[in-house]
């Protein structure tokens, strides 16, 4: 089962578990946050107008971070000019943790465990 949201002007396919950077939210590590669906498939694919009633996508965002420097940089040859601008998107790490569609249909995250420190390698 996947779903296609719609969040910061952009559309996003996703699935159950999936890991995905979209423009900045205001919410903090740790909250949890749901988004419109347009497009929901699974036993049968329901086409929203523009939402698909009923049907939500919810995510457990993993972090608040920033995009690669974008340099522009302009000039005017022969006329002395030349401009340089940097800019860095901040954007918002989201992990999808449920589908829930029409008639009950739910695709949820498997369960993940914390990782174990690794073992500390043997003296010889």
């Amino acid at each position: 089962m996947f779903a296609v949201i719609k969040t910061g002007g952009k559309q996003y396919r996703v699935a159950a578990d999936d890991v995905i950077t979209i423009e900045k939210l205001e919410a903090a590590a740790g909250e949890t946050v749901t988004f419109p669906v347009l497009l929901l498939t699974g036993a049968a694919t329901h086409v929203g107008a523009p939402v698909v009633e009923g049907a939500s996508v919810t995510g457990e965002v993993v972090e608040q971070t920033r995009g690669e420097k974008v340099i522009a940089f302009k000039k005017r040859r022969r006329q002395n000019s030349r401009r340089k601008r940097g800019h860095r998107q901040e954007l918002t790490v989201v992990r999808i943790t449920e589908i829930s569609g029409l008639n009950g249909e739910v695709a949820k995250a498997t369960v993940r465990a914390p990782r174990a420190a690794a073992p500390a390698a043997a003296e010889a």
